[in-house]
């Protein structure tokens, strides 16, 4: 089961200047590790002259994220991936990403510049997104005949759920994904149409 934590509204793309140095980053809402894998291969294709393309991301609960990773990008170790991971968890905010790409300007920074001006990058973006509560939500599987599937849907699309799989064999196997706070509900409905659940913990 999911806990309610604040995400990133979408994606947010801000630039900033040190010392002609431009810093481009960027801040995606992101699930898993494939989705963050995707956004920076992307980020590698839309800047291919880039000197450095550098992120930091956290996946799950702030302050106890489930995964949270980093990368400098030939920076020299901690000075761009750490900065900006160190950003985002100072933001209380799960399920992010943040992409920083640099184009060296000819003038070097030193490690203490480049921590400030990648922490500075991470934080200009991290102000300016909106912010969603990710809400909790408790999935379950339900048992039932074929007869039953259409009203399940209608219950599920009229209180924030999704049926996530549907499968077929004498009767039909359904993943459901819905709110907690409709979980007592969706008990209620599956007793009145005796189908047999179970909530996954």
């Amino acid at each position: 089961m999911s806990k309610d934590y604040p995400i990133p509204a979408g994606y947010l793309e801000r630039e900033t200047e040190v010392k002609k140095s431009r810093f481009i980053a960027r801040i995606y809402p992101v699930s898993d590790r494939d989705e963050v894998r995707a956004c920076v291969e992307q980020a590698h294709r839309d800047f291919p002259d880039a000197r450095h393309v550098c992120w930091g991301y956290q996946i799950g609960r702030p302050g106890s994220a489930a995964e949270a990773a980093m990368n400098d990008d030939g920076e020299p170790s901690g000075t761009a991936g750490k900065p900006i991971l160190g950003v985002i968890q100072h933001k209380d905010m799960g399920d992010v990403l943040v992409i920083v790409i640099r184009y060296f300007g000819g003038i070097k920074l030193g490690a203490g510049g480049l921590v400030r001006a990648y922490a500075g990058a991470a934080e200009s973006v991290l102000s300016a997104v909106g912010r969603v509560v990710q809400q909790a939500r408790v999935r379950a599987t339900v048992e039932l005949g074929f007869a039953d599937e259409q009203p399940l849907r209608h219950w599920s699309e009229g209180h924030e759920g999704c049926l996530e799989s549907v499968s077929y064999s004498s009767h039909v196997t359904a993943r459901v994904s819905l709110p907690v706070a409709n979980q007592e509900a969706f008990s209620a409905f599956c007793d009145a149409h005796q189908l047999d659940y179970r909530f996954e913990t």
